[in-house]
């Protein structure tokens, strides 16, 4: 195989995390390993560009054991080769090497830590690289990433010690120690998740961009673009979808990828508080503004001060209160409730929402000018019904791990009724339903997910003619052709479905419509077998 293969997904160029310098060390001595991974605690669960956080630690790497360059290597178990992930590699866009070849190919496939003083004569390096990037390698050090079952996945590996003079085997203890650090900060991550579900799944390739963020579908790579150009600026961003397709993940991530990241993420949900409520929370609250305000009280804006207000489901925001709100994105101040001083505040607002808002401004229920003032940055998130079958395995797959782990259970298999089963459901619920779908069947199986263990309703299934109309009875005297009698609860049931339909599986608008609660709307989805998806 070409070593410069295309490489098995998509990739962009990264701009590394900026992070604060390594501690001081004597001229004589590189820096304690201990503090490689230090300032990524708190990234490696969070929404992080995957490759600018690999690049980062690579450069860190590099820099404790005085390397002139470092290489992350990642194990492709189906096809048994590594490939390059994050590298000093200004020559090529990736290298691939098959297992066993090179110095990395063979401490992947023996599992051991190798220094080479001198490649001059070893048959395990593989000169083909040097030919092909024109780089010279004089010194090399690599040792195996292994996953707390023991299993190797990847190797770390450090090219021609800064100053001159070979690596020793005290520099590959060093390295090792890092190794360790470092693979129990990537098993965290959804990439290491990607790795173990392409041994399930290898008709689809290795794929990931944000961390916590599962797909490869060319919608959500665009998307991924989009994202990656917003996240570093300050512009406002309105994230569009329909509801449990994952908007506050991508909130996050737009937040965890830009300067603001160190800086508060503060949500504020519309829909979860009263009309009344709203205000008070986005702006706080003087002294005395109202009965029991025995103190001021900041609101979310404030609390957020240098950071990320995510406001989701915006279009619920009373008109009453869009006003302050278009006041802080062209102003950024706002008076607090019963107050007359203002407040300045820098924050960064991103926007999420399901509802349609140029019909809502149609209809004068959401301000015009203040629609216009937050979408400077308008992101459509795809439902799920159209990023694909393969992406729905690669969601599939990653909750069935997610959720084995969260309950202390070994991962169950994925049988193939099942899974085909997930790919013909239409996901009306999207991500968040596909989700609580293999948690409850990850926890009610023994050892194999099988189609009776989804909790999935059959009425996605196209009925044929002859079955589609259950208890169906003729009118006597009649054809066969004659209008079918049905009893009221079904024409009930029917009903129910096409409005939900209609809206696009949005139960406060179904109810709306419906002229009914929403808890009477959730009671009878769940007489239907139609679980709420809250």
């Amino acid at each position: 195989m070409s070593l410069t293969s295309p490489e098995p997904c998509a990739t962009l160029p990264r701009e590394p995390f900026t992070l604060p310098p390594l501690p001081a060390a004597m001229p004589s001595s590189p820096p304690d390993v201990s503090q490689v991974l230090l300032p990524f605690g708190g990234l490696v669960g969070r929404e992080v560009d995957l490759d600018a956080f690999l690049q980062t630690l690579v450069d860190r790497i590099a820099i404790t054991l005085q390397a002139d360059r470092g290489t992350l290597w990642l194990l492709d178990p189906v096809r048994r080769e590594l490939f390059s992930r994050a590298a000093h590699l200004p020559e090529v866009a990736q290298i691939r090497v098959k297992l066993g070849q090179g110095v990395a190919g063979y401490v992947a496939e023996a599992g051991e830590p190798v220094h080479v003083p001198d490649p001059r004569g070893e048959r395990r390096f593989f000169a083909d690289i040097d030919r092909m990037t024109g780089y010279r390698t004089i010194s090399l050090a690599a040792v195996p990433l292994r996953d707390a079952a023991g299993g190797v996945y990847g190797v770390l590996q450090v090219l021609n010690r800064l100053g001159g003079g070979p690596f020793t085997e005290d520099d590959t203890q060093k390295l090792t120690a890092i190794a360790a650090q470092v693979s129990t900060a990537l098993q965290t991550t959804s990439l290491y998740q990607e790795l173990q579900r392409a041994k399930d799944q290898p008709q689809a390739p290795v794929g990931y961009f944000f961390n916590r963020i599962i797909g490869e579908a060319p919608p959500l790579k665009a998307l991924y673009r989009l994202v990656q150009k917003a996240a570093p600026t300050d512009a406002t961003v309105l994230l569009r979808g329909e509801s449990g397709c994952g908007k506050e993940l991508f909130a996050r991530a737009i937040h965890v990828n830009g300067p603001r990241r160190d800086k508060p993420f503060v949500k504020v949900d519309c829909a979860a508080l009263p009309a009344s409520l709203i205000e008070n929370e986005l702006f706080g609250h003087e002294k005395g503004a109202f009965t029991g305000a025995d103190h001021r009280m900041p609101g979310k804006f404030e609390a957020a001060d240098g950071g990320t207000v995510f406001i989701d489901e915006l279009g619920e925001l009373p008109q009453s209160v869009q006003g302050k709100l278009l006041r802080v994105l062209q102003d950024r101040e706002f008076e607090r409730v019963g107050g007359t001083q203002a407040v300045k505040v820098d924050v960064r607002i991103v926007a999420a929402t399901h509802r349609d808002l140029p019909r809502m401004v149609a209809e004068g229920k959401f301000r015009e000018d203040l629609y216009y003032r937050i979408k400077v940055v308008e992101l459509l998130l795809p439902p799920l019904r159209e990023r694909g079958a393969e992406d729905i395995e690669r969601l599939a797959r990653h909750f069935i791990a997610t959720a084995a782990r969260r309950h202390r259970l070994t991962a169950p298999r994925l049988s193939v009724a099942a899974l085909e089963r997930l790919k013909r459901y239409r996901w009306p619920g999207n991500v968040r339903e596909l989700e609580n779908c293999i948690e409850s069947a990850v926890v009610l199986s023994e050892g194999e997910i099988l189609e009776e263990h989804l909790p999935l309703p059959s009425l996605d299934r196209p009925l044929s003619a002859a079955s589609a109309e259950p208890q169906a009875r003729e009118a006597p005297g009649t054809s066969g052709e004659a209008p079918l009698l049905l009893p009221l609860a079904e024409v009930e049931r029917r009903h129910i479905l096409r409005v939900l339909e209609a809206v696009k599986g949005n139960r406060t608008a179904a109810a709306r419509t419906l002229e009914i609660g929403r808890n009477t709307l959730s009671r009878k989805l769940k007489e239907y077998g139609l679980a709420d998806e809250g």
